[in-house]
């Protein structure tokens, strides 16, 4: 899950890139696939829907899709279960090795009317890790760390989700 929203923020940041123009994306995004007609005629409709998407829920700018936030939700709900159950110490854990830079990263963006949640807050500290590799930029040992542990963190919270969609988490 952790991938999976990672990459459709930056498909969201594409499509803002592209001036949520069909015809720039066809150009510079689908075109680059070897794939036959049908799938790209797919794909196209894929892209269409999003910016439909977008142009209706008013993210044309910033923000995220509510599908996308959604996920976050379903995140946040099975994050919030885990910490409380004794049944994954583990998980308990790693939170709680985690949390130090959770605090950091949120009193650094405190004064944002929106304040992301601490899951959010995880996921823009690595879509901000990955937009920084993207650009070639130099990243701190101790952004490095932070985001080892962040990543790892996430990592297992997603392996959780997948357990918990197959039904094989007990958080009675």
């Amino acid at each position: 899950m952790a991938e999976y929203l990672l990459y459709m923020w930056q498909i969201e940041d594409i499509i803002r890139a592209c001036n949520r123009d069909i015809d720039i994306i066809d150009k510079n995004v689908i075109a680059q696939y070897q794939v036959d007609d049908d799938t790209r005629a797919q794909m196209r409709d894929w892209w269409e829907s999003l910016i439909k998407m977008m142009e209706l829920e008013n993210v044309r700018e910033s923000g995220h899709l509510q599908i996308n936030k959604n996920v976050i939700i379903r995140l946040t709900d099975l994050h919030l279960q885990l910490v409380k159950n004794e049944k994954y110490p583990d998980y308990g854990a790693d939170y709680y090795r985690t949390l130090p830079y959770i605090v950091e990263l949120r009193a650094k963006y405190n004064n944002k009317e929106d304040a992301a949640g601490e899951l959010e807050t995880c996921f823009n500290a690595l879509y901000g890790l990955l937009m920084l590799k993207l650009q070639g930029k130099e990243i701190t040992h101790g952004t490095q760390v932070a985001m080892a542990q962040i990543s790892h963190f996430l990592g297992l919270l997603s392996a959780y989700y997948v357990k918990y969609e197959a039904d094989e988490l007990e958080l009675d």
